[in-house]
């Protein structure tokens, strides 16, 4: 069924692709998950804005200015200056002259903070996995089948084409 939904919906571009999902109800799906899933117990006890930032430099494209850092986590530029102080005294980020702008600082995620990425996603996993296996079979294959435009998009809302 969902094969047939995903035809059809490539059938149809602009408006009426998107007419046979419920947006509205597909956010308070995603919202309810998500307040469910960032607060998954951890390892590591960092901050969410902390961990954000890290997930940022690893998956969002490291090394990052400062300022674009603090754009991207929608915090003041002396928030995100005091954090990054902070994860570069705990081995986490380092921070390194721009090289086409010798004026400019470039933030760079260490192994140690990509390990903490890890760490987390493993915690996750680790939490999720019962849960999931509590699902009836055709909900597990729901999800499997919407991994990919799920992923998709994901990429189109950090812009990627």
């Amino acid at each position: 069924m969902n094969e047939e939904l995903n035809d059809e919906l490539a059938e149809k571009p602009g408006e009426e692709a998107h007419a046979e999902l419920d947006v509205d109800a597909f956010t308070t799906a995603i919202e309810n998950f998500n307040r469910f899933y960032i607060r998954l117990p951890m390892l590591e006890k960092l901050s969410f804005t902390t961990l954000s930032v890290l997930d940022t430099l690893a998956f969002g494209g490291s090394p990052m200015r400062l300022t674009d850092l603090a754009r991207t986590e929608q915090v003041s530029q002396p928030g995100i200056t005091q954090l990054v102080t902070r994860l570069e005294r705990d081995g986490l980020v380092e921070r390194r002259s721009d090289p086409s702008d010798g004026r400019a600082v470039l933030v760079h995620i260490t192994e140690a903070g990509r390990k903490i990425g890890r760490s987390r996603h493993e915690d996750r996993t680790r939490h999720l996995t019962p849960l999931v296996a509590q699902l009836a079979p055709e909900q597990r294959q729901a999800i499997a089948d919407a991994l990919p435009a799920l992923a998709r998009l994901a990429e189109i809302g950090r812009g990627r084409p």
